[in-house]
């Protein structure tokens, strides 16, 4: 079986005490003391959901085409 290897776009943010991350394209989400745990979590909570035979799965032939930044104004 060949390894087929995808890059995953990951967002941290920090929220009070804790850093979030996110993985818009896989709908999942963890978070950590610091930014290096967050990503270290975020790397195993990847690998548990796609190793787990009962979540569905992405289709390989699905990729990022473009990220954007949208600036908004904050309610007064």
């Amino acid at each position: 079986m060949e390894n087929t290897q995808i890059t995953l776009p990951i967002v941290v943010m920090r929220e009070g005490n804790w850093y979030v991350a996110s993985c818009p394209q896989l709908d999942i989400a963890t978070q950590g003391k610091t930014e290096q745990e967050v990503k270290e979590n975020m790397e195993d909570l990847i690998d548990e959901y796609l190793n787990d035979k009962d979540t569905q799965k992405p289709e390989k032939n699905s990729e990022l085409t473009s990220l954007s930044f949208i600036h908004v104004k904050l309610p007064s």
